[in-house]
């Protein structure tokens, strides 16, 4: 294979090392107030971008089934929301025997209950080829169940899901209706759009990272944080990987993409506002912010690093394995 060639068959992963360092060099401009304007840019027009192209490339009948598989909802819902934080608190409790700062355990234990984003769980759901529209439903409808039954402003996450969720997928659909038949037939690249929406996230995500002083940390500590939480992601997304393609499970391998990316991610976008609403005059709210801070950079540039193999695993199963009825 030529040069040409492989860069073409790996310019996602070439982009994200590109956009990471573009990140390091010259943060101020991706940063929150920055002249990229991401508050914007990146929180409503690309998220809406997200979901339009979404609502463009599904067929209502996926939509719909997606709605009412019922058995996949309660088992991201509950793997979420239920086992995650359980599993994390036990761990927590070992390794509060250690020398790790306790602020910082208490900050993890706050991640662990953050609901998946409406985002880049749907991002990289949708450029392994997954079951896209399930990741949709799990990811707003858990960002909107917590929402609710938390202290953060119940009306500025139903009035953000509407608009950069709902609104921007009923665009779509729309819009689908007049042209089914040219999207059917020229097959725009909806995947690569997508991407690329993607790697905007990740700069935007590693200029806030690298420009935050709150991530003043000793060496070791900061070194046992990262550890811990790559730890937590990867040793989750094996553990959900291996459960949901057991022979009975009754998961596709595209449900199986939406369940590992919906249930190991967490939302920066409510749980900052969460935290400080919890942790409110508490000195040590810095400290308590930086595992999340470091948890959503990770989990976006552990999620795209492995987008070629579970696309590559999810071909070779879809070739052997005969759709569900």
């Amino acid at each position: 294979m030529g040069l040409f060639a492989r860069i073409r068959k790996e310019w996602f992963i070439i982009g994200i090392v590109l956009v990471i360092l573009s990140a390091k060099v010259h943060p101020s401009f991706g940063i929150k107030g920055g002249p990229l304007k991401p508050e914007i840019t990146i929180s409503y027009i690309a998220v809406s971008l997200i979901f339009f192209n979404s609502g463009l490339s599904l067929k209502t009948e996926e939509l719909t089934n997606a709605l009412f598989h019922i058995r996949l909802h309660l088992f991201i819902q509950s793997f979420t929301l239920v086992f995650f934080p359980v599993s994390v608190w036990l761990l927590l409790r070992v390794l509060a025997l250690s020398n790790i700062d306790q602020w910082l355990l208490r900050g993890l234990q706050t991640v662990s209950c953050m609901p998946p984003p409406v985002s880049s769980a749907v991002i990289l759901t949708k450029a392994v080829g997954g079951n896209e529209a399930a990741a949709i439903f799990n990811s707003a409808f858990g960002s909107f169940l917590l929402g609710s039954s938390s202290s953060v402003p119940f009306s500025s996450i139903f009035s953000q899901l509407f608009v950069t969720v709902v609104v921007p997928l009923i665009l779509g659909q729309v819009c689908r209706g007049f042209l089914r038949e040219f999207l059917d037939r020229r097959k725009p690249p909806f995947g690569v759009v997508s991407s690329c929406v993607l790697l905007t996230i990740i700069y935007t995500t590693f200029c806030d990272t690298f420009n935050n002083s709150s991530i003043q940390l000793d060496p070791t500590s900061l070194l046992f944080i990262v550890l811990i939480i790559f730890s937590i992601q990867i040793s989750f997304m094996l553990l959900i990987f291996t459960f949901s393609t057991r022979s009975n499970s009754s998961f596709s391998p595209a449900d199986t993409v939406a369940i590992v990316f919906c249930s190991t991610h967490k939302s920066l976008t409510l749980g900052i506002p969460m935290l400080k609403i919890v942790f409110a005059g508490f000195e040590q709210l810095s400290l308590i912010s930086v595992p999340l801070l470091i948890y959503h950079p990770a989990q976006i540039l552990l999620g795209s690093v492995l987008v070629p193999s579970i696309r590559a695993w999810m071909t070779s199963r879809q070739k052997i394995t005969p759709p569900l009825p």
